[in-house]
């Protein structure tokens, strides 16, 4: 039996989260280009739910506004007090009316769970037709964590607190996680009748799985063999452990696709980079956001890449690169900096130390070194002399340069914008040029050079320099 679409999957986030010691949001610290409320609406995504309710409470306004951007299909649920997980359920079955079919509940700091693991939560739920299915596993330290106790034909009995439990009862090794389906009629009846008479003065959603057994319905369980899946983050250190669990997972699916790291320990990926078979990734790269790697690309050592295409056996090497496109067979590196819009056709070059910012480099062009480029367009088979900058800012507005097809810009040039170098142009060394080169021709924009002679020794007499030229003067002359 395949599960139906559930009526609602409901996260709680409206924890205060004070482990964290942080002024922002427990659920919105980040880990794989994602918050981990983020990781948790991906996952419950996959369930295409007909409603998808976020409990927020503790900071409301910055959840509220990351759904918004994120997921802004997601309806926010103010907790105004933090009355106890089921209390949080009922306020938002308050909010979003009678419900029929399965309502799945969990938590917004859970970012390792698998959206295909909450499929299966409903599916088992729905094919043993239970009331409510509480989704647990096996932990190998189950200490401080609530028991679970099944009857002989699997049906879970009880759930015990730590503290509550027998010897016996500690002895059992599978937890309650703290996420389950329910049956929606039952659960907004059961929730009716929870108390607060328990230590914390809460209504603990728990407490529904007696309440339902009391009414001689089925609970039932599904048992998650990998635990880690299914662990909460509530300070900084397990968001670090759950950061590297990620990214392990991420890294054994792109090698698992073709992909080679070299270096797991040092290569980090978020969760939306793709990346095709024969791609390398070298130690000490980290690739964010919707970034792309084509087959063949080879990528690091020490390279970031933020949303960034990377074409058929293009080679990054110690780049920075956010938002940019390098295309097949292109080369970027050492120690270049491709900002946002910056697009090299296939086999351009951007060398050492090359900035580029909005603009293009045609295809088979060159930015070898040493050279910023903002705001323009190189043709095909140009080539960029060393020290160039491409002067795009007038201090109120930019502007665009265009070096056409096969021009050739001499070292330290200034081309000030808007300008345009015409195709198989050249300008000399050194100019700094701000006006049209037509096609084929030269520009030269710079001062004749004259030289004064004697000027060191009158002007810096007795330096190393003075005394320098003047052993030369004498080789000269024949004195030495």
């Amino acid at each position: 039996m395949s599960a139906s679409r559930p009526a609602a999957v409901i996260v709680l986030a409206a924890g205060e989260g004070t482990r964290m010691k942080s002024r922002t949001s427990k659920v919105l610290h980040e880990l794989g280009g994602r918050s981990m409320l983020g990781h948790v609406v991906a996952a419950a995504r996959e369930l295409d739910p007909a409603r998808l309710v976020v409990v927020v409470g503790h900071r409301r306004e910055q959840v509220v506004e990351h759904l918004g951007a994120h997921a802004p299909e997601a309806e926010p649920v103010v907790q105004e007090t933090q009355g106890g997980t089921g209390h949080a359920v009922r306020v938002a079955l308050e909010r979003v009316g009678e419900l029929t079919g399965t309502v799945v509940v969990t938590n917004g700091d859970h970012p390792l769970l698998r959206g295909a693991t909450l499929a299966e939560l409903v599916r088992v739920h729905e094919s043993e037709g239970n009331a409510a299915t509480v989704l647990t596993t096996p932990m190998p330290d189950p200490t401080g964590y609530g028991r679970v106790l099944r009857d002989s034909g699997g049906a879970v009995t009880e759930i015990v607190e730590h503290k509550d439990a027998t010897d016996e009862q500690r002895a059992v090794t599978e937890i309650n996680v703290g996420m389950y389906a329910f049956d929606a009629a039952r659960l907004a009846g059961a929730l009716k009748r929870l108390t607060t008479d328990n230590a914390g003065g809460e209504e603990y959603l728990t407490d529904v799985v007696g309440i339902l057994r009391g009414d001689g319905l089925r609970v039932g369980a599904f048992l998650v063999e990998d635990w880690v899946e299914t662990q909460g983050v509530n300070d900084r250190v397990q968001l670090a452990e759950a950061r590297r669990r990620l990214n392990d997972r991420v890294l054994e699916g792109l090698m698992r696709a073709g992909v080679t790291v070299v270096d797991p320990l040092t290569t980090w990926v978020d969760v939306r980079v793709t990346a095709e078979p024969d791609a390398v990734l070298l130690p000490n790269t980290q690739l964010h956001g919707a970034t792309h790697l084509a087959a063949g690309a080879r990528v690091g050592p020490n390279c970031t890449l933020t949303d960034t295409r990377v074409g058929e056996d293009a080679v990054v090497v110690n780049a920075v690169c956010v938002g940019a496109e390098v295309g097949p067979g292109a080369s970027v590196g050492p120690f270049a900096y491709l900002r946002p819009g910056a697009r090299l056709a296939r086999g351009a070059k951007a060398g050492t130390y090359v900035e580029l910012k909005n603009s293009e480099v045609g295809e088979g062009a060159k930015v070898p070194h040493l050279t910023y480029v903002g705001d323009a367009e190189i043709g095909a088979g140009a080539n960029v002399g060393a020290g160039t900058i491409f002067a795009n800012y007038d201090g109120v507005a930019k502007h665009r340069t265009r070096v056409g097809e096969a021009a050739f810009v001499g070292s330290n040039s200034v081309l000030i914008a808007p300008v345009e170098i015409g195709d198989g142009a050249y300008t000399a060394a050194g100019s700094a040029v701000s006006q049209d080169v037509p096609p084929g021709a030269i520009g030269i924009a710079r001062g004749r050079q004259r030289n004064i002679e004697g000027w060191v020794g009158r002007s810096r007499a007795g330096t190393p320099s003075a005394e320098a030229a003047e052993r030369s003067r004498a080789r000269d002359s024949g004195g030495e």
